[in-house]
């Protein structure tokens, strides 16, 4: 998916989120994306404030690969972690 496909599904996600007031839950569920920008915004303010590095390499997916992770361990982990936030989103719904 190109950029004009991803920026207007995640805009329409954000939308939806919005209107039916499901941000929190919109937030647990796509972690794994929360996380992958935490990293690029902790590395950034971390260079800056201290010249160090706090990962390898950011987004934290290159993090893993650079210590010597295979792709398919890094993407088979993530869609771990993805489905279990979204069960996790899921089932905050069913608490409201």
């Amino acid at each position: 998916m190109g950029d004009v496909g991803a920026l207007a599904l995640g805009a329409a996600l954000g939308t939806i989120a919005v209107i039916v007031r499901q941000e929190i839950v919109l937030f647990i569920m796509g972690g794994v994306f929360v996380m992958e920008t935490l990293s690029v915004v902790i590395q950034v303010t971390s260079f800056k404030l201290t010249g160090r590095r706090v990962f390898r390499m950011a987004p934290i997916h290159h993090h893993f690969e650079l210590k010597g992770w295979p792709e398919p361990r890094v993407i088979v982990r993530f869609w771990i972690i993805t489905v279990i936030l979204v069960l996790i989103g899921l089932a905050t719904l069913k608490l409201r």
